[in-house]
């Protein structure tokens, strides 16, 4: 949309648990419009009590006029049905396994012109945590890797439009051509050939 700035943009948040929460805390802060639709009513009461958010049914989400919708709870939420009702431009959020389909609905999104950022792309922070966490955490060099999601996003993002090629499928290929090549540094690394 020519700026980094949400304000004034509606999005819609499918689940307000933990990481829900925190987004729509980071949403309002931006001045966002925000939707929220979970299937416990005390997430939702806690929510709306913290929040300039609205409310809409589990169901209702998928019909709500919005700019981005945010996935952060049950996977499966992307699929032939409510691709046909959405009417975002994009598709961002914290939820696993977002698509039905990964191959169909990844085709239709980039067919109905709507951006999908792959979940296991832009989620990538908390398994970086993690895996720091398991090397000597280092909370500085944690941000500075998870800093580098964002540039990884739109890389993949250029690749499925240079490409023609769905989101969901360029994130996966630079994924597999990143782990061949991790596995023929290893295998160099232990002084076998490849």
């Amino acid at each position: 949309w020519g700026s980094d700035s949400l304000a004034g943009k509606t999005i819609a948040v499918q689940g307000v648990g933990h990481v829900g929460e925190h987004l729509v805390k980071l949403l309002a802060a931006e001045k966002a419009i925000i939707y929220v639709s979970d299937i416990s009513e005390d997430n939702v009461r806690h929510v709306l009590s913290q929040y300039p958010a609205i409310h809409v049914g589990v169901d209702a989400i998928y019909d709500v006029k919005m700019d981005i919708y945010a996935p952060c709870a049950m996977g499966a939420t992307v699929n032939t049905d409510t691709i046909n009702r959405l009417s975002c431009s994009v598709i961002a959020g914290s939820a696993n396994n977002q698509l039905l389909d990964e191959n169909e609905h990844g085709l239709m999104l980039m067919k109905k012109g709507i951006i999908y950022a792959p979940d296991f792309l832009i989620n990538a922070g908390g398994l970086i945590n993690v895996f720091s966490e398991l090397n000597g955490y280092d909370r500085r060099q944690a941000l500075a890797s998870t800093e580098k999601i964002y540039q990884f996003t739109l890389d993949i993002l250029k690749k499925s439009i240079a490409e023609n090629i769905p989101s969901q499928q360029a994130a996966k290929e630079v994924a597999e051509k990143r782990i061949e090549e991790a596995k023929k540094a290893k295998l160099n690394l232990n002084g076998h050939s490849v």
